[in-house]
């Protein structure tokens, strides 16, 4: 898998740093200790400034003798646009309107800080991609979801953030198996688990949104205990996990037709050997065995979410974050499985929910 992190060629280092755990192919720092907000943004490479530099572009001018076009040396201002610039290196990150506003790498990471008053929070990777106009971080809250005696799930919050006018600042709580690092991050009841603050926000309305943020997180944890719980009492057959897989994975309208009238053999190869390759999963990998999985409603789910987090194949590891934290195809496909597998545990039917 490729990678799109960012080289420091002033340090020779990239811009990614994790805790005790081996970092992204091999690059950036490893350290062994959760560190502070203020060495986390250090020892990520992400301690620097951005700032909106005014644009410019060159004039024409007009050749009497062929009517042609030629640049000139004047210089124009191009009113109501900015390139944001990193002040170390004067790399231009992007182009952004007037009212766009800067929010500082540290500023990012201080938005997480004020969520739990800075105690708790443990930073465990930041990195920066491109040539740093895109940040993210994640950090581990206290406590687990416990699911039966020994099946947890830690809880993280995952920022990102741009310097490019790409994106909002976002935000989400995002529950990660232990045994198998599947990201369980489903929503309840059809409602987001995320935030998304506009660049044009200041300092007292991302303070509300961290707030918010936290309180949200705190009732989902409760709530995916529950559920989670509940769902490993429930049993489920091979064929039904086989019928469920098929309705989450559905990638279109056309595909929903054919399963709706029972045309399941105009279905494409692709499709069913996706559905194949969650089912395997669901049905083979050691983490399906345990307790709490084998037979049951949570284990059909894990095999949707561990499918994408650990099967599939991503063009680089941007685009895995994309697709299953920033609402990509993965996120929509697990939502899709949590929505199937609560109705299930209703009805006690795997019955056909599509959005």
């Amino acid at each position: 898998m490729a990678h799109d992190i960012h080289l420091d060629e002033t340090t020779g280092k990239h811009s990614f740093f994790s805790v005790k755990e081996k970092a992204w192919h091999g690059l950036g720092q490893i350290v062994q200790d959760y560190p502070t907000s203020a060495e986390a943004i250090q020892h990520a490479g992400l301690d620097y400034e951005v700032v909106k530099s005014p644009l410019f572009t060159k004039g024409q001018t007009l050749l009497a003798d062929n009517g042609g076009l030629v640049t000139g040396d004047a210089e124009l201002a191009v009113p109501n646009y900015y390139a944001t610039m990193r002040t170390d290196s004067n790399t231009v990150l992007g182009v952004v309107g007037r009212d766009y506003h800067v929010v500082q790498n540290r500023d990012a990471f201080s938005f997480f800080d004020s969520i739990v008053g800075g105690e708790g929070i443990m930073y465990e990777t930041a990195g920066a991609l491109g040539n740093g106009e895109r940040i993210f971080i994640t950090a581990k809250l206290p406590g687990y979801i416990r699911v039966g005696s020994d099946d947890l799930i830690e809880q993280y919050l995952f920022l990102t953030t741009s310097h490019d006018g790409s994106r909002s600042i976002t935000a989400a709580f995002t529950p990660i198996r232990i045994v198998c690092a599947n990201t369980l991050n489903a929503a309840m009841h059809r409602k987001s688990n995320t935030v998304k603050i506009r660049h044009t926000s200041g300092a007292k309305e991302r303070l509300e949104e961290a707030h918010k943020l936290m309180g949200m997180s705190n009732k989902l944890s409760m709530q995916m205990e529950g559920i989670f719980n509940q769902w490993t009492k429930v049993r489920i057959t091979d064929s039904e996990v086989k019928k469920l897989i098929q309705l989450a994975m559905i990638p279109n309208k056309e595909v929903l037709d054919k399963l709706k009238s029972g045309r399941d053999e105009e279905l494409s190869t692709a499709y069913n050997n996706m559905v194949d390759k969650v089912y395997e999963y669901g049905m083979s990998n050691p983490t399906q065995q345990l307790d709490t999985t084998k037979g049951t409603l949570f284990g059909a789910y894990n095999s949707v979410t561990g499918y994408f987090q650990n099967v599939r194949n991503y063009k680089n590891d941007e685009a895995k974050l994309k697709s299953i934290l920033l609402g990509g195809t993965a996120q929509i496909r697990t939502q899709a499985a949590f929505n199937l597998c609560t109705d299930f545990a209703k009805s006690g039917a795997v019955v056909l929910n599509w959005n």
